[in-house]
């Protein structure tokens, strides 16, 4: 409980446009001073300023007045001060005059000191920027240490900053127009272990440029897989020729974490959490960044930002979604499970043309998985021209069909115009029972399994019967947990639901319902999606009331599905994910139920690879994948004592009975 955000990786950064005025370097510093101390309340450790903030970017040949520019040191150290009492690191835009050339740098202040300076590489002299006239770029910068207010402070473009308490959060620096070059400089520190670029930036508006703008930031920080700190010069600059927008964001890997309202004149502050954890796993992951070298060493500073207990700091700033599969956005959703049906529908088609096939079976319920398999299939015929009697779908009900599902999949069928068959099980699996000396009874893991093995039989057989294909159903959360049974509904000639969690399913249909279909077929896929999630084996209690719920016995999808993600997709430790679900399901699910399902997910995940080891071929559709011959080789027989150890732990920190 009393883990800092440092301890699972994250630091809270800030970008600030402060409110300014052109050459007033008095004010500008107040205003400076004051934001600083209002993010750092709020938990910030690493702050951006704009480009040239203590002067102002805009003030053109005034940069040549020495007083101006005495003034602007004088200032730098004041801030420099001010970092040792906020315990923070501030980046702050600074005209320095070295060796007779005058350099648009960003200082970089932490622990009281002016830690080191980073001249700006690129200088824009086309349209409205004459930078040239004034400043010299970093690239013919030969001194490597320069001389402020009896300082001897390191400069050049080969700087890193190292916060000591998170060694992974390296920083690095570029300077407005550096991001716009063909090849930005951060491109080379990312490859030198760069985790956070800070840009300030004194970027104009015109039309159109914010979009455009936006998208630079996104894309760098996932080009190189690092978080980005981008601080904008506001609208006090000088308006005699253009406006300045005070534009600021936070990415992280090609997401908008932060991003300030423009053209405002008072102080903007946004904060962001960024996870250097889950960085450095995604660069572990990519062969393309391992390969690769920077062109030139580095030197290291090292800084101290010490860490704030989650007391002081407050919830993560950052969105930690219930639901990591599915976009919270209505239309972005849209748009995710167009792009995912089609990815299915092309999968299955391609084995279609590959096999010479015009016959699938698909096991149809009238439940959530089968459904969406059903629907697939007949988009995939669509694709290829077939007809849609080609899809034959089975309802085979047993011991534990209830009138509700078994009603909904006929309907489905028959709107659907696909051929229907009904063959129920009963006898088949009692006579198995006989066989193997089994009593019906006894409602067991054989009780159950032996109707799944006897439906996955029918199946296979009316496959070979028509020369077709049989087409899977179960989904990707069922798979991770090991919720099927082998050589059941584990297997099949290909399954097309493998790469899409229990979570996402219900948006799937729903968003056939409302864009692919219309009624009555939409009215039956709405009351598909209603239907409580079970896999009918277990006998029905009076008046149809289900013996058995899948959520009941494994615990919530929506919970499963938060941990698939983070433990598979980021690889994070039980602590990180428990600490995660906290700010994510509080006031949905107490500590000790996320803990309760979270030793649940483990211990069948691990116990069960053995199931996913012997998965059938099946399309991948997102960034986390359990297929053996891609995204996930773990051996059948690994130990998950480690993991329940730490879980363990954590019901001993939270003095929960285990």
């Amino acid at each position: 409980m009393t883990d800092s955000y440092h301890a699972f990786g994250f630091v809270r950064v800030g970008a600030i446009t402060p409110e300014l005025r052109v050459a007033d370097v008095e004010y500008n510093v107040q205003a400076i001073l004051a934001a600083i101390q209002k993010a750092a309340e709020q938990g910030c450790r690493i702050i951006a300023l704009p480009e040239l903030c203590i002067t102002g970017y805009s003030c053109a040949d005034l940069f040549y007045q020495r007083l101006l520019l005495d003034r602007a040191q004088h200032a730098l150290l004041a801030i420099a001060e001010a970092t040792a009492h906020y315990e923070v690191a501030a980046i702050v835009g600074v005209p320095i005059p070295v060796q007779g050339r005058l350099y648009n740098c960003a200082a970089f202040l932490a622990n009281g000191k002016i830690l080191g300076l980073t001249p700006k590489t690129y200088l824009p002299t086309t349209n409205e920027f004459y930078e040239e006239r004034w400043f010299t770029s970093g690239r013919h910068l030969t001194a490597k240490t320069v001389e402020i207010l009896g300082q001897e402070v390191p400069i050049g473009t080969d700087i890193l900053f190292q916060v000591c308490e998170l060694p992974n959060c390296l920083i690095g620096i570029e300077i407005c127009e550096d991001l716009w070059a063909i090849s930005p400089p951060s491109g080379d520190m990312a490859l030198a272990g760069a985790t956070v670029f800070v840009n300030p930036s004194a970027s104009t508006e015109t039309l159109g440029k914010a979009e455009y703008r936006r998208d630079l930031v996104r894309q760098q920080s996932a080009r190189c897989l690092a978080g980005y700190i981008y601080a904008c010069s506001g609208p006090g600059e000088s308006t005699t020729d253009v406006v300045y927008p005070g534009h600021s964001m936070i990415a992280e890997n090609g997401v908008l974490l932060a991003e300030a309202e423009r053209f405002r004149f008072e102080t903007q502050i946004i904060m962001a959490d960024l996870d250097i954890e889950r960085l450095i796993h995604d660069r572990w992951r990519n062969s393309s960044f391992s390969s690769g070298l920077p062109q030139h060493p580095y030197r290291i500073i090292p800084f101290h930002i010490p860490a704030k207990p989650p007391s002081q700091s407050g919830p993560l700033l950052r969105a930690i979604s219930q639901t990591p599969f599915v976009p919270a956005d209505q239309t972005q959703r849209a748009k995710h499970c167009r792009e995912i049906f089609n990815i299915q529908a092309t999968g299955l088609a391609k084995r279609l043309k590959h096999t010479q096939a015009s016959k699938v079976t698909i096991g149809l319920s009238g439940g959530l998985d089968s459904t969406l398999a059903l629907l697939v299939a007949i988009r995939a015929f669509d694709l290829l021209g077939l007809d849609h009697q080609g899809v034959i779908a089975v309802t085979m009900p047993g011991f534990g069909t209830t009138s509700r599902t078994r009603a909904n999949a006929e309907k489905l069928a028959n709107l659907l115009g696909v051929t229907l068959r009904c063959i129920p099980i009963g006898e088949a699996v009692r006579q198995h029972f006989r066989d193997i000396g089994h009593r019906e009874e006894a409602y067991d893991t054989t009780f159950e399994n032996a109707q799944a093995r006897e439906r996955t039989q029918i199946l296979m057989d009316i496959a070979n019967q028509v020369g077709g294909l049989n087409v899977g159903t179960g989904d990707l959360s069922e798979l991770a947990l090991g919720w099927c049974t082998y050589n059941a509904d584990q297997m099949s000639m290909y399954h097309v639901n493998a790469g899409i969690p229990k979570t996402l399913v219900r948006y799937l249909i729903a968003w056939c319902a409302e864009s692919e279909f219309t009624p009555p077929v939409s009215e039956v896929l709405m009351d598909i999606i209603a239907t409580p999630i079970t896999p009918e084996l277990l006998p029905l209690g009076e008046n149809e009331v289900l013996q058995q719920k899948t959520e009941a016995v494994i615990g919530p999808y929506i919970l499963h599905d938060f941990f698939l993600y983070h433990v598979v997709r980021y690889q994070f430790s039980p602590r990180k994910v428990f600490f995660l679900a906290r700010q994510a399901f509080e006031g949905s699910f107490s500590p000790q139920e996320i803990l309760t399902w979270l030793a649940v997910f483990y211990t069948r995940f691990f116990s069960q690879q053995f199931k996913r080891s012997a998965m059938p071929d099946g399309p991948k559709v997102g960034s986390v994948a359990l297929s053996p011959r891609g995204d996930w080789r773990m051996p059948s027989d690994a130990s998950v004592s480690l993991w329940l150890h730490e879980i363990e732990a954590l019901k001993n920190e939270y003095l929960l009975p285990r």
